[in-house]
């Protein structure tokens, strides 16, 4: 008897894709990891991803991950520094570090855009946000965070995973396997990116996390997630049949095989996957927003729209109960010329993250929604000789002084905690390495860092391997 040239497995897809039931790589995907590691991993739980409790109160129940990749100065943002007027021009003696654009001589460089104090607070904050500084008194503002590498890649990692190294878990990731999602018909951890980040998508890897807990990206346009639509032709009454007959075919053949966890798996995952078909449209469709909204958040204006719907996008998101959404906005690298390229980039951004800081409090969400801003690392108080000659100076990456800001989510609203040095140079009051501010998120999501750990390579790793404090002045 000749060998079969197909396998039982190769038959199914082939039916379900000649059926209509090609439900998207993406999300299919998602699903059936998800369903496996229930089936093979955590057999003990129907679903690793349902609502897990926390390990004490929690203060927040999502996150809005603001990431400003290229690294925004913080001495041009909402950290001013007056003292640089003064020796504006001069030359500056620095020690030297690895990156090849800090060699030479260097000249310090005063800001180019005036402060204004805001709020009660009497927060000072770069006309480049004008908008987002209406929100100051919600906002907490981290002065003197800092990080190891001056390096894009390396320092995007260490933002996202805790490590300047590929392979190791996104905070987003982590916070999923500790908490599970509120919505089963929806991913639990969303990525609106801006062109091709520094580093790629290993910013929303799982690492050696389950592959259920990586980052999805969606997209912009029509089709978030692609291959999510059902083939043309094909009725949604026709999939359902088609399920049903291909579940029921499943279940009889399991009848006889239960020991064979990854059909059980695949069941459950053909049924989610059907239903993201109908959960994810409703959720990305921001006509059905009033105008009102979208002029809150810019979608108006061609110069905001598209961080604008991200933003809008986000907030969709999490009040359907998704965990943790990161939104990308590229643009700050900004070695010379630091005026037009900081003020391109904030103009993009600045009235999308004033309208979802605006929405989010109107609808009651930000009481729990952290909403984080940031990028990899902050900015030098100097600039190269090229580019002082150039009478266009810019600001080189700057590892030792970053800026953060939190709002909403049990943070001390209308706070500003650590300071950098005269010039901004470096953070010198209340240093906090970038892994105490993830250390700071888990607890505001009621997370124990020291708890929400996962066996891998002989030994029980977590996000904060390397050590890490709650920001205590952070907490309301």
């Amino acid at each position: 008897m000749p060998a079969p040239t197909t396998t039982p497995d190769a038959d199914r897809r082939q039916f379900l894709q000649q059926s209509g039931l090609g439900l998207g790589s993406v999300a299919l995907s998602w699903m059936l990891q998800r369903d496996l590691a229930s089936a093979s991993e955590t057999p003990q739980l129907a679903n690793p991803l349902a609502p897990k409790p926390p390990h004490f109160a929690a203060r927040a129940k999502s996150v809005i991950f603001l990431m400003m990749n290229g690294g925004p100065s913080q001495i041009d943002t909402f950290d001013p520094k007056p003292a640089l007027e003064k020796v504006d021009g001069k030359l500056f003696a620095r020690e030297n570090v690895k990156t090849a654009q800090v060699s030479g001589k260097r000249y310090f460089v005063r800001s180019p855009f005036r402060f204004y104090q805001h709020g009660e607070c009497g927060m000072p904050v770069s006309e480049l946000f004008q908008e987002t500084a209406a929100h100051v008194d919600k906002i907490a503002f981290l002065r003197s965070g800092y990080c190891d590498s001056d390096n894009h890649p390396a320092a995007v990692f260490q933002y996202n995973t805790g490590y300047p190294v590929q392979g190791n878990p996104s905070i987003g990731s982590w916070i999923v396997y500790g908490l599970g999602t509120e919505n089963e018909n929806l991913p639990s951890y969303v990525v609106l990116r801006d062109g091709k980040p520094f580093g790629g998508n290993t910013s929303w890897a799982n690492g050696y996390l389950p592959a259920l807990y990586q980052g999805l990206q969606f997209r912009a346009g029509k089709n978030p997630v692609l291959n999510l639509k059902g083939p043309a032709g094909i009725s949604r009454n026709q999939q359902q049949q088609t399920l049903n007959l291909v579940q029921s075919l499943n279940r009889k053949h399991l009848e006889d095989r239960t020991e064979f966890s990854d059909l059980s798996a695949r069941i459950a995952a053909y049924e989610l996957a059907f239903r993201m078909q109908q959960e994810i449209p409703v959720a990305t469709d921001i006509q059905r927003e009033t105008s009102a909204t979208h002029k809150l958040y810019g979608l108006e204006d061609d110069a905001t729209k598209t961080f604008g719907t991200r933003c809008l996008l986000a907030r969709r998101l999490v009040e359907r109960g998704v965990r943790f959404v990161q939104v990308w906005s590229g643009g700050w690298d900004s070695h010379d010329n630091v005026l037009d390229g900081h003020k391109n980039a904030a103009s993009k951004v600045d009235r999308p993250i004033a309208g979802l800081l605006t929405d989010l409090d109107q609808r009651g969400l930000l009481d729990e929604t952290l909403v984080v801003w940031g990028g990899e690392f902050g900015r030098t108080a100097d600039t190269t000789e090229a580019a002082f000659n150039k009478n266009k100076p810019g600001r080189d990456h700057n590892p030792k002084a970053t800026l953060m800001w939190f709002a909403g989510g049990g943070v001390r609203a209308g706070s500003v905690l650590g300071a950098t040095d005269e010039v901004g140079d470096r953070s010198v009051e209340q240093r906090h390495h970038l892994r105490d501010v993830h250390a700071t998120l888990l607890h505001l999501l009621g997370l124990d860092q020291e708890l929400l750990t996962y066996y891998h390579g002989g030994r029980y790793k977590r996000l904060t391997d390397n050590g890490g404090d709650v920001i205590q002045g952070l907490l309301a």
